[in-house]
């Protein structure tokens, strides 16, 4: 951690000196309270599994969010946050302990999960340190970036109302929990154009995702999440991803906000197997009390099209070599209360079963969230 904090201060020193960014000055006009910003989640889940080549599970969870951010100036903020779930990189979900006392488990779940410096001038923003991910998912994919990503690194952004551009160089094997022998440098270059049109808007994007550092590395977080590793546990292959995708975005249709998008995924790392895609549609947004939205998706992903590591956690258990549907309901139940169902019918490769031939998973998911 301390490696991580020194780091953080040392290159966002740089980086202003680097842009010629003109002194900073201070909010000294506002007290220490006003540039303290704190908000938070609890998210209750009932989730049912079943598969056909394992034990079914059912079980009770939560996922604890906290963030403080303080305003150090006018454009600079101290960002830091914490989550439950034993620093898993791509979910806080905490089992329940039936034969634990709560607070024999619950503190010792929390982990940093952001902890850096963000500058933000005009259209640009430039993050240092551990952050959330800044790349851009249509309706929220996550055919490459799982919802709970965090970037170690130092990262860029330009966003107007016609383009984004995402630039960033990451270290993986910052994360907690990780078990890679070696060390994983991710470099991330990403493009949107924006289009406005009579009836809403059309994103169009492209990215380049470069790991270097995997082939012949350890599973990360001690498996291989789908992907395909050797007789000794080492991956076999790099992961160079190229990916491409189309939104549409529809201001009213019926009377709801209308999206549809479609992407895929290339890994140049692979030689076979390294092809995926999804395709999915949203309706309606949970904006006001007693708004609702439901989300289709369909998803095939082959073992090696990204790093299973970091794609959906919760499409087809985690990772890659599965394909499938989902579905996502939300409805706003009070000023800071969500209800919320999620629904998976997939099936998994027979390279990811346990059988060694293609089998069903499926999975439930019943949510209280409450934001405050």
């Amino acid at each position: 951690m301390k490696k991580i904090l020194l780091s953080t201060i040392a290159l966002n020193t740089l980086l202003l000196a680097e842009v010629g960014i003109a002194p900073l000055k201070a909010k000294s006009e506002k007290t220490l309270f006003d540039r303290i910003h704190a908000k938070g989640d609890l998210r209750l889940r009932y989730e049912s599994i079943e598969r056909d080549d394992d034990e079914n599970k059912y079980r009770n969870r939560y996922r604890l969010r906290l963030i403080g951010n303080i305003d150090l100036t006018d454009n600079l903020v101290f960002e830091s946050g914490m989550r439950s779930g034993y620093a898993n990189p791509t979910s806080g979900n905490q089992t329940f302990q039936d034969d634990e006392a709560l607070s024999d488990y619950f503190w010792q779940s929390l982990r940093f999960n952001i902890l850096g410096v963000s500058y933000k001038s005009a259209n640009t923003t430039y993050k240092v340190g551990r952050q959330p991910f800044m790349m851009y998912r249509p309706i929220r994919s996550q055919l490459v970036w799982d919802n709970d990503i965090s970037m170690n690194g130092v990262n860029y952004q330009y966003k107007d109302d016609t383009r984004r551009i995402t630039l960033g160089v990451n270290q993986p094997t910052l994360e907690e929990a990780s078990v890679a022998k070696d060390d994983v440098t991710l470099v991330i270059a990403q493009y949107v154009q924006t289009t406005k049109i009579d009836a809403g808007k059309v994103n169009l994007g492209s990215g380049i995702y470069y790991y270097d550092g995997f082939k012949g590395n350890t599973g990360f977080f001690g498996s291989g999440k789908g992907n395909s590793l050797d007789a000794n546990d080492l991956y076999e292959n790099d992961y160079h991803i190229a990916e491409g995708f189309a939104e549409v975005q529809l201001k009213n249709v019926l009377g709801k906000p209308l999206s549809l998008a479609g992407g895929v995924a290339y890994n140049f790392g692979a030689d076979d197997n390294n092809f995926g895609y999804d395709v999915a549609v949203k309706l309606g947004k949970t904006k006001n009390v007693g708004d609702w939205q439901v989300k289709y998706s369909y998803t095939d992903i082959q073992e090696d099209a990204v790093l299973g590591a970091y794609s959906d956690s919760d499409n087809f258990g985690g990772g890659t070599a599965a394909r499938g549907h989902a579905i996502r309901t939300s409805y706003k139940a009070g000023k800071n209360l969500y209800l919320a169902g999620n629904f998976f019918f997939n099936e998994y490769y027979a390279s990811k079963s346990k059988t060694d031939v293609e089998v069903d998973y499926e999975r439930v998911q019943l949510d209280m969230i409450y934001k405050f």
